[in-house]
């Protein structure tokens, strides 16, 4: 894809999610809901593959809807499961940034993906009826979206770049509990500096990302 359109596509995603957010008021707000509850979704989400990859299981994974949310894992390296909440999502949100701006072709099967894996949380990681209809709902209009072909990579742009964003915004609030219990496995730094030291790593894996997405392909 040439760069000039991509750039254009970027900052017009950009543009609109900063509109929505900063000035639509009420209905900005309503528009981005779902939005919120993904990265939410997102979030939790790398609490459990952080259990998962150290040996661990997850018991149940909530989304609140008031944007907050839990997951409750056994086993598995604690340190690594609290850092996955926080970071997880800042990996997830750039990689769905990535694909839909360097990998077109891909960005179907990626919104299926993301479907079955909503889907999935839904049933095997039950905890409530209100976040089973959510990710259920959630994993239709993707469906929907992608087997239409109808604004699929505008869609997966959009949840990357809104997730990406929403996770440094709310470095100093979303990960607060996380941090805390994080500090107390890791005491050689209090949660506040482990605050800044996290969202110097998310802010690198968006640099990084950027780089990747807009540095110029050989001739």
């Amino acid at each position: 894809m040439n760069q000039h359109p991509l750039l254009i596509r970027v900052l017009l995603t950009l543009l609109v999610y900063l509109l929505l957010q900063y000035l639509g008021g009420s209905l900005g707000a309503l528009v981005l809901y779902p939005v919120t509850l993904i990265v939410t979704f997102l979030h939790e989400f790398g609490h459990g593959i952080g259990a998962i990859l150290t040996g661990g299981r997850v018991e149940a994974l909530q989304i609140n809807s008031d944007g907050s949310g839990y997951t409750v894992t056994s086993g598995g390296i604690k340190s690594i499961i609290l850092m996955g909440g926080y970071l997880g999502s800042a990996l997830l949100g750039n990689l769905l940034f990535y694909i839909a701006a360097k990998k077109p072709h891909t960005t179907v099967s990626t919104l299926y993906f993301l479907a079955l894996t909503m889907v999935f949380v839904a049933i095997f990681w039950f905890n409530s009826i209100y976040t089973s209809l959510f990710l259920v709902f959630s994993s239709y209009c993707l469906y929907f979206v992608a087997s239409r072909r109808f604004f699929h990579q505008e869609l997966l742009l959009f949840l990357g770049l809104a997730a990406t964003l929403y996770i440094i915004q709310d470095f100093n609030i979303g990960p607060r509990s996380d941090l805390e219990l994080y500090a107390q496995t890791m005491a050689f730094l209090p949660s506040v500096l482990w605050m800044y030291v996290w969202l110097f790593i998310a802010l690198l894996i968006c640099f990084w990302n950027l780089r990747m997405i807009f540095r110029a392909e050989p001739s």
